[in-house]
C-alpha cells in the first residue's frame, strides 16, 4: 500500500512539473529534461509513468476533465450552467486545467492530438442537453448535439480572449457574460428565469462539490 501512494505521488509531481513546463514554453519547446528538473526525479522514473513527451502531454489533457463531479440538479440546464462556470473558477484557480487547456489551444504543438479534450466536453454538455430536452427545458426546434458544440466551441474562444488580455482575472464575468447571450436562444423562459447565472456560481459549485466528496470519503471509510 505505501508503495502504491508512492507511485501515484510521484505520478502527480511529475505531471504537475509538466503541466507548469507546457504552459510556461508551449509543447514544441518544452522539453523532458526541463520537466525533469522542475519535478526533481529521476528519468526512469518518470518512464516508468510516462512513455514519451506526448504521453506527458496526454496526462496533462486528461485533467482538463470534469474530475470534481458538479452535484446532479433538478434543472439540466442549471447542472449545465454549474460546469461550465466550474470549469472557469478551476482555470483561474488551478495550474493543472490551465496548461491542459493551453496545451488543447496550442496549434504548434505537431504530432500531437488535442481533440480529446473537445471530445469529451461535447460528450458531457450532450447528455446534460439530452436529459434537459426530455424534461421539457429545450425549446422545440433545439438540436442537443448542435447547442453542445456552440457552448463548447464558445467557452474556448472565451477563455483564449480572456488568457491574452488579462491571463484569466476576467474569465468567470465573460463566461457569465456568454452563458446569459447563449441560452435564452435555447432554453424556455421559465426555466431561464430561475437560473443562477452569477459570477461566483463557479467558486460556489467547487466547494459544494468538495464538501460532497469529502462526506462521500468519510461514509466509504466507515463501511
Amino acid at each position: 500500500m505505501a508503495e502504491q501512494l508512492r507511485a501515484i505521488r510521484t505520478r502527480q509531481t511529475i505531471l504537475s512539473a509538466a503541466a507548469k513546463i507546457f504552459e510556461e514554453h508551449g509543447y514544441q519547446a518544452a522539453t523532458i529534461s526541463q520537466i525533469l528538473t522542475e519535478a526533481g526525479v529521476t528519468k526512469g522514473a518518470l518512464y516508468f509513468h510516462f512513455h514519451s513527451k506526448e504521453d506527458l502531454a496526454q496526462g496533462v489533457l486528461a485533467e482538463q476533465d470534469q474530475r470534481i463531479i458538479v452535484p446532479p440538479r433538478v434543472s439540466k440546464v442549471q447542472e449545465i450552467v454549474d460546469v461550465v462556470m466550474l470549469q472557469a473558477h478551476r482555470l483561474q484557480t488551478d495550474p493543472m486545467v490551465r496548461a491542459g487547456v493551453r496545451l488543447t489551444m496550442d496549434q504548434l504543438a505537431q504530432n500531437l492530438d488535442r481533440s480529446g479534450p473537445f471530445l469529451r466536453w461535447v460528450e458531457v454538455g450532450l447528455d446534460l442537453l439530452q436529459r434537459a430536452q426530455a424534461q421539457g427545458e429545450l425549446l422545440p426546434h433545439i438540436s442537443p448535439s448542435e447547442t453542445a458544440d456552440v457552448i463548447v466551441g464558445s467557452f474556448a474562444g472565451i477563455q483564449s480572449m480572456s488568457q491574452a488580455v488579462c491571463e484569466y482575472r476576467d474569465l468567470v464575468g465573460r463566461v457569465s457574460a456568454l452563458m446569459r447571450h447563449v441560452l435564452p436562444s435555447a432554453v424556455v423562459p421559465s426555466i431561464l428565469a430561475s437560473l443562477d447565472l452569477s459570477e461566483g456560481r463557479g467558486a460556489a459549485v467547487y466547494d459544494e462539490a468538495l464538501k460532497a466528496a469529502e462526506m462521500r470519503d468519510l461514509v466509504e471509510a466507515a463501511g
